[in-house]
């Protein structure tokens, strides 16, 4: 019995083109994946490339933070006490702080996985502005009416709920099983095939629910809808018009059906990915060009208290209101939440209703920095208020990212 395992084992390994097989050859994701994955290369042009000017008169260089119960200056903490590749750090349109650690330099991409969804978030409002998507409103089936086949509650879903990812769909959010959605969809080579398999456990617009596969509905109503994949666009419309300075590259599902990873594809530096930061806390506009829309950035950074601060496939900073255990603060009644509110200063505070303990409430309260975010900890993360935009990469999930901006942003001031 025990060889007759073996043998399938191996069988499996051997069979790279099921998505199985290439799960056990890859394992985990890692942020050398574009190297594994078919990909439509992502052009800068021929025309004139930005670079960031490195400011003269600031630095994170005598920045100490405390870890363990001592201090330590921040190159050595990223360097000795997390996986980090990159960290990057503009303040006022400049680099105060660049550092690349393991061999990484700053002409190397990275993977970096569900910040990915972000950047389709932007090709999408691009989309829209250009009217190639008339409205978010819209049913997914207008732009992919191959889903008219499956379940009849995907003629209900919108893009709208794909974007604040509110599909209700029956997908298990799983990078350990091979037999999940996730592992399907990553390691699959038919990413439509797979999505188009899919019910729901509820109805569209209903609840949150994080997936990758909402995603990567997304990005292919995208793609449908401007005739071309999501790397040529973002080439076309984002890397070429902001004079980005490296080449990068959106993986696809495989060479035959060219569909891309909207969701987790985009291959990028850490240079490069602070220019996104940046065109977000600019309101769309980089260098006198208005890139993507003032609306559609201000609808993707404004947090929605109602749905844990994520809108538009971009996380806000929220917080919830804790009691003196550190426990999530509970109240009566919805006049007693909005009264605890109303003597916080945070820039969004919302009473919301528990879904946990109905009839009761519980306070959120939210910033105006936002961020990107990818598994093992890629970031993209933006304070508009401190006029800063930082871009982290690295192998694994470490480090007290959160904190550290903070640090940061408040040594700033």
């Amino acid at each position: 019995m025990f060889k007759y395992l073996i043998g399938i084992f191996l069988l499996l390994l051997l069979c790279t083109s099921c998505h199985v097989g290439r799960f056990f050859v890859y394992n985990f994701a890692n942020i050398t994946d574009h190297k594994i994955f078919p990909a439509t290369e992502v052009d800068p042009g021929d025309g004139e490339t930005f670079r960031f000017p490195v400011s003269a008169n600031a630095s994170l260089d005598t920045l100490t933070i405390r870890v363990n119960g001592e201090r330590t200056g921040l190159t050595n903490y990223l360097d000795k006490e997390t996986s980090t590749k990159a960290f990057l750090v503009i303040h006022r349109d400049s680099i105060i702080y660049e550092r690349y650690f393991e061999g990484h330099r700053p002409s190397d991409i990275a993977t970096v996985f569900s910040v990915s969804k972000s950047i389709t978030s932007l090709l999408t409002g691009i989309a829209v502005d250009e009217g190639k998507i008339e409205s978010v409103n819209d049913p997914v089936t207008k732009y992919i009416p191959e889903l008219l086949e499956g379940d009849p509650l995907f003629q209900k879903l919108t893009i709208r709920h794909l974007l604040d990812m509110r599909s209700g769909l029956d997908y298990k959010e799983s990078y350990t099983n091979p037999f999940a959605n996730m592992a399907r969809l990553y390691y699959g080579r038919n990413q439509l095939k797979q999505l188009s398999k899919l019910s729901f456990n509820q109805a569209p617009g209903t609840y949150k629910n994080y997936q990758s596969g909402t995603t990567a509905i997304l990005g292919i109503a995208v793609e449908r809808a401007v005739g071309m994949d999501l790397g040529q666009y973002l080439e076309a419309k984002v890397w070429q018009p902001m004079g980005m300075e490296f080449p990068a590259s959106f993986s696809l599902d495989d060479k035959k059906h060219r569909s891309a990873k909207g969701y987790s594809g985009v291959n990028a530096t850490a240079r490069d990915l602070a220019k996104i930061g940046q065109l977000y806390a600019d309101g769309g506009k980089w260098r006198g060009q208005q890139i993507v829309s003032a609306e559609w950035v201000k609808a993707s950074v404004t947090p929605d208290m109602g749905n844990d601060g994520y809108q538009y496939q971009w996380y806000s900073n929220t917080e919830i209101l804790l009691d003196e255990e550190n426990k999530t603060r509970y109240f009566p009644d919805s006049m007693a939440a909005v009264a605890a509110a109303d003597t916080m200063t945070a820039a969004y505070v919302s009473a919301r209703p528990s879904q946990q303990y109905p009839g009761k409430f519980y306070v959120r309260s939210a910033s105006r920095a936002f961020h990107a975010k990818g598994i093992l900890n890629q970031f993209i993360y933006v304070d508009p208020d401190k006029e800063l935009v930082i871009v982290r990469q690295g192998r694994k999930w470490d480090g007290g990212w959160y904190s550290l901006f903070g640090v940061i942003g408040e040594s700033l001031e």
